[in-house]
């Protein structure tokens, strides 16, 4: 233990919490029984993880060890056990050190290298964007939550301790972490339970994101204070007197403050000034049973009067994350409306630390740690995630779908067989029916809510009792598209129009990647290893699968191409075989461009190799800034500038080819250079549909320069837009913003060959 004893001596970078200290004292003693085993766990965590990380600094400058330090006092907070506390100790070794998980194992067990596992990041990966890894790595986080929730909570501690010490970061990178702290991670602790955490999380985001308005409601909070805490104290003291003499143990009551970030936002969303908000403050009762918190709010509306409409009893019908309260709203001595909440010790424990309360306030005082129980399983929307991961390949999809689920703004409605399901608000009877089984929504041909009949896409309200009328012969309709709500509804309609089209998929899927890397040895290349590679790093089972995804406009041909380029760069003995076989890879996907050249003053040339030389734009492919492009040298019009993997380049000598690429330059804010490009959007056929999509790329300040619409009677139209774009990023915002519109099928960018 020579580290540890290190670590005690140590005075003046390291401050150890009292609890750790405790945890030193138990395993120097050597004791033979279950809390010596426990502390030497721990313990001997914080030895490996002080080992690893000597001689790392955080960005405030202090001793790296002090980060994973705090992630296990969090935990330890929320009542997790030794393992959970020594993966927060190990949570980042794996990420910033050489040690593998295989050694994590050795040492601390299977259970502990699974949770560190779980939270470790993809850092040691390459990926083509920033959204791209951030949606493996969500992938990967919930995968390793279904089958352990406690890897969850080990990163939400791990984010918690660095909100609090993102001061200490960049602007731009305090913004970024901020952002998706607010997007993602409150909204998972809320959707676990855990409000201590989220309120938190919350307010931090908050302070980064919006600081003006942070600091503002922080001034208002504190300059009514006294007179808010005055009317608790008396309100609190009447409702004390009145549960006495009713015979109610109360355990509990106090005032409570509501944290900033919940008041800005109802204050934003009712239009209402501060003052204006009630309930910025609430008085909290807690009793002994579930009989006592409906007899605690028959004394609060005898003492008080309630305000119509503003009770909620989440007890009864308790919220997904098992929440369950009693809320109600009355008006106080000043005239002014107070929030009351009513609940048990149990339930109270459950809304502080949610699915921690599991472990740390069960009765037995044992439980079977991060595996998902009967009870658990109410967290449907975890299921829900994981069922995703094979349905949305796209990885702006996938992070678009997680932040709409996460939000918690359900509604309730019943099975004839009295079972509740939650879904989104809005949601209609075929979101239901593929909530209770996907085969049920794919074969749905009538619903009956309440025992009436009614339409399919009748929004559902709370308490409504649904029940679904199948026939075999049914099948989903591509109009669902236009009313279903929830993510997972939209993905399987769509799943099975792809399956009932795989085949003219599949075929598109390959005369576009047949264009893109030539004709010559094209069946080889589809057999090849790396082509398998592909299809596997881009999470499809086989080749055919990643035709039919490219076909379908799942994946786009760019990064099919680019993973094509990595694979073969990785397996050398293979592309050569392939070359031998008249394929050429390496002509076809042409090598990257030139390093960058910088304009000279004054220049105002968009294409770095060409300065001074007659030079255009390639019709046939419309290249634009920020993808690879490749000169080539023409008898009469100069340098023809194409994108990297055009058709038309595939057969051109190598010693006309010339190596170009994007100017960095600023460009005049006022009028950018634009560059026209030729796109496909697949559309169900509705009224408006085309002047919904020309708004979408109007908000992207997006020029159409002509379109064509083409439609068939019971087919879906075709939009064939030629639109000027400033660059590539500019073009895929634009297809993002596209995607998300429900009746959007497929959205391509078409080459001159195929207009």
């Amino acid at each position: 233990m020579n580290a540890i004893a290190t670590i005690c001596t140590l005075d003046l970078e390291l401050d150890l919490p009292d609890w750790l200290q405790e945890y030193l004292s138990v395993s120097s003693k050597g004791d033979d029984n279950s809390v010596f085993e426990e502390a030497s766990l721990i313990t001997g965590a914080l030895e490996f993880a002080y080992q690893l990380h000597q001689g790392q600094y955080r960005a405030s400058g202090e001793p790296y060890i002090a980060h994973p330090i705090a992630v296990a006092g969090l935990l330890r907070d929320l009542g997790g056990s030794s393992t959970m506390i020594a993966a927060g100790f190990l949570h980042d070794v794996v990420e910033d050190t050489n040690v593998t998980l295989e050694e994590i194992e050795s040492h601390f067990g299977v259970e502990v290298r699974q949770l560190v596992e779980g939270v470790t990041k993809l850092s040691k990966f390459n990926f083509s964007s920033t959204t791209e890894r951030q949606a493996e790595n969500f992938r990967r986080m919930f995968l390793a939550m279904a089958a352990d929730i406690r890897v969850i909570v080990v990163k939400l501690a791990d984010r918690l301790h660095n909100m609090r010490t993102l001061e200490h970061l960049k602007p731009e990178k305090q913004r970024r972490i901020s952002l998706e702290t607010r997007e993602i991670f409150a909204p998972l602790a809320n959707r676990l339970g855990i409000g201590r955490l989220k309120w938190e999380l919350e307010d931090l985001a908050f302070k980064y994101l919006e600081p003006l308005a942070y600091r503002q409601m922080q001034a208002l909070v504190v300059e009514r204070r006294s007179d808010r805490e005055n009317r608790l104290t008396k309100v609190v003291s009447i409702l004390q007197e009145r549960m006495e003499f009713a015979g109610i143990n109360c355990l509990e009551i106090s005032g409570r403050p509501k944290h900033l970030y919940g008041i800005y936002c109802k204050m934003q969303r009712k239009h209402k000034k501060f003052e204006e908000i009630y309930d910025i403050a609430a008085v909290r009762l807690i009793v002994q049973t579930k009989e006592e918190c409906y007899r605690t709010l028959a004394v609060v509306h005898d003492a008080f009067r309630p305000i119509p409409g503003r009770f909620k009893d989440y007890i009864g019908l308790p919220k997904p994350n098992r929440y369950q309260s009693l809320h109600t709203a009355v008006i106080g001595f000043t005239g002014r409306p107070i929030e009351v909440q009513i609940r048990t010790m149990e339930m109270h424990h459950v809304a502080e630390y949610g699915i921690a309360a599991h472990w740390k306030y069960k009765e037995t005082g044992s439980c079977n740690p991060g595996r998902m129980t009967a009870e658990d399983q109410k967290f449907t929307w975890l299921r829900q995630l994981i069922e995703w991961q094979n349905d949305l390949k796209d990885a702006q999809e996938y992070i678009d779908s997680i932040k709409d689920n996460l939000f918690d703004d359900d509604v309730y409605v019943f099975t004839p067989d009295g079972d509740v399901v939650p879904l989104n608000r809005g949601a209609t009877p075929v979101d239901f029916a593929y909530r209770i089984h996907t085969e049920v929504g794919n074969h749905c041909a009538g619903v009956r809510v309440n025992e009436q009949w009614r339409v399919l896409d009748t929004p559902l309200q709370n308490g409504d009792i649904v029940e679904i009328i199948t026939n075999k012969n049914s099948h989903p309709s591509l109009d669902w598209l236009n009313f279903v709500v929830t993510p997972s509804a939209r993905n399987r309609i769509k799943q099975w129009y792809k399956r009932s089209h795989r085949e003219e998929n599949v075929a598109r899927g390959r005369e576009l990647l047949e264009k893109a890397v030539g004709k010559k040895g094209f069946e080889a290349l589809l057999k090849s290893e790396p082509m398998q590679i592909v299809a596997e790093r881009c999470n499809y089972q086989n080749v055919d699968d990643l035709l039919a995804a490219l076909g379908y406009g799942e994946i786009t041909l760019n990064l099919v191409v680019n993973r094509l380029r990595e694979a073969v760069k990785t397996q050398q003995p293979i592309a050569q075989t392939i070359k031998t076989e008249s394929l050429q890879i390496k002509e076809k996907l042409l090598p990257p461009a030139a390093p960058m050249k910088m304009l000279p003053a004054g220049k105002d040339y968009p294409i770095a190799g060409v300065e001074g030389l007659m030079h255009h734009l390639a019709g046939c492919c419309n290249p634009v800034p920020g993808e690879p492009i490749i000169g080539v040298v023409t008898q009469r019009h100069g340098i023809s500038i194409h994108q990297q993997g055009c058709p038309n380049v595939n057969n051109v000598p190598g010693e006309r080819l010339v190596p170009v690429n994007w100017n960095r330059k600023e460009t005049d804010s006022r009028r950018p250079q634009t560059y026209p490009v030729n796109i496909q959007i697949e559309v169900l056929d509705r009224v408006g549909v085309f002047k919904d999509i020309l708004l979408r790329l109007s908000d992207q300040n997006i020029n159409v320069r002509n379109a064509q619409v083409k439609t068939k009677v019971g087919k879906p139209a075709l939009i064939n837009l030629c639109i000027d774009v400033s660059d590539l990023q500019q073009l895929e915002r634009s297809f993002c913003q596209i995607k998300k519109m429900s009746d959007i099928l497929n959205i391509r960018r078409l080459s001159k060959v195929e207009e």
